[in-house]
């Protein structure tokens, strides 16, 4: 099998919830089980730090990562959805794993995916245990893909459990109250094991301290005591940067990041508190202040990030991100209400099973619309869409695809106006694909 064989056979084979959505989607944990057992349960050898939430638990991994790998250790990362190649869900040191190592575990393992049948999911991270176990990675950052309670990577033993937040998204599955959707984050807080969350929220509090009382595991919220704000932003040759500060009990910084996003003074206090824990630790951690700071600053550079707040153009200037639900999309807006501009064009596209309504209720009336869909069969027709957010004031026209959208909000759009384009990681996805084709 060549490497473009062996994606063709696993997009084709196993269901994907990235495309198909819920369908893919399985309740329990059984089949992770049954799989880590017929390739040797890579996991149990890896040492790791598992990574649950709503928002930010992307930035919050890839902050870490990139944090270990400026101290010194290889660091594996798996992280989901990819954006343009599916080796993004699986790296070492910001290196994607080598097509060779896909093929050749695709090829040794098929009998047992034609026999367990797993999701396109489980059999990503059977590979992901496998590959960072063959590397001999020092430590593994693991992102869950969905909830964490029945999630796929919630087979392994962390030496520390972070969730970031709680808001609403994936109601269908994970329950319709926060309380519900805490309960099935708090899934991955292990006996003994400490856990960082990194909002205090009312109504999840007291899920995550039940859990953790349960558990006997030492509990800790990451606002209580290290409180971030975002500066002001920069522009560098191909990115923008910001200044953030950090005020923990000891001391305050000034820390520089890649990462822009009004969202990611969270996660900053999140890994923060979780260094914090682990120097305190007796696991032998002593990773300094000046390679927080390096790894922060350098997180794009070192793990190869995309999608969060980035920049694509500077005249006029384009952002993406990835927000995809109200609370991510809530957010995005408050920042752009900051940023000077004459006119502002969104170009979004959502899928077909997501609480559209509520996220057309926080988009700005005065702005331009341009209604798409990605190119994933969970994607929401963009005529539809387009009928939708008429219901609320918004205006604007139907393009196919996210390219022909992104080219006609270029085309309208004055120097000094702002083309933001987000509603889904899918749009974002194709967005990409569309610039790096351009880029040389």
């Amino acid at each position: 099998m060549t490497y473009k064989d062996t994606i063709a056979y696993l997009f084709k084979q196993l269901p994907m919830y990235q495309r198909i959505g819920a369908a893919a989607y399985k309740p329990n944990l059984d089949n992770t089980i049954t799989l880590c057992e017929a390739i040797g349960n890579p996991q149990n050898d890896l040492v790791c730090i598992h990574i649950a939430g709503t928002n930010g638990k992307g930035s919050t991994s890839h902050f870490l990562a990139s944090i270990f790998q400026e101290a010194g250790y290889k660091v594996g990362l798996y992280t989901s959805p990819h954006l343009i190649d599916f080796r993004e869900r699986i790296k070492i040191n910001g290196e994607c794993i080598s097509k060779k190592f896909v093929v050749e575990f695709t090829k040794k393992h098929k009998k047992v995916f034609d026999k367990i049948k797993p999701s396109f999911f489980e059999m990503t991270v059977g590979l992901c245990f496998q590959y960072f176990k063959s590397k001999k990675v020092d430590i593994a950052i693991i992102e869950t893909g969905l909830g964490g309670r029945l999630d796929s990577t919630n087979v392994i033993q962390p030496i520390l459990s972070i969730i970031t937040n709680i808001s609403f998204d994936h109601k269908h599955l994970l329950g319709n109250t926060i309380e519900k959707i805490a309960f099935e984050k708090a899934g991955i807080i292990k006996p003994k094991i400490p856990v960082v969350i990194g909002e205090k929220q009312a109504a999840s509090t007291k899920v995550f301290m039940n859990k953790a009382k349960k558990e006997g595991s030492p509990i800790y919220f990451a606002d209580d005591d290290i409180h971030v704000n975002g500066l002001e932003m920069t522009y560098t040759l191909q990115q923008l940067k910001r200044k953030y500060s950090i005020q923990t009990k000891d001391r305050d910084y000034f820390i520089n990041s890649e990462l822009c996003g009004n969202y990611q003074s969270k996660n900053i206090a999140t890994v923060f508190k979780s260094i914090e824990i682990l120097n305190a630790s007796d696991l032998g951690f002593n990773i300094q202040y000046k390679k927080i700071r390096k790894g922060i600053n350098k997180v794009i550079s070192n793990t190869g990030l995309m999608g969060r707040w980035q920049r694509i153009s500077k005249r006029p200037i384009s952002i993406c991100d990835t927000a995809h639900n109200p609370a991510g999309i809530l957010e995005a807006i408050e920042q752009l209400k900051l940023i000077t501009k004459n006119q502002l064009h969104f170009v979004i596209g959502m899928v077909n099973d997501k609480d559209i309504h509520e996220v057309l209720t926080l988009l700005p009336k005065s702005a331009i619309y341009y209604f798409t869909k990605a190119d994933v069969p969970r994607a929401l027709d963009e005529f539809e869409l387009l009928l939708q957010a008429k219901k609320y004031g918004l205006n604007g026209n139907c393009y196919p695809t996210v390219k022909k959208a992104y080219n006609a909000a270029q085309k309208k759009a004055f120097p000094n106006d702002l083309i933001f384009i987000s509603g889904s990681m899918f749009v974002v996805a194709d967005l990409l694909k569309t610039v790096n084709k351009k880029s040389p």
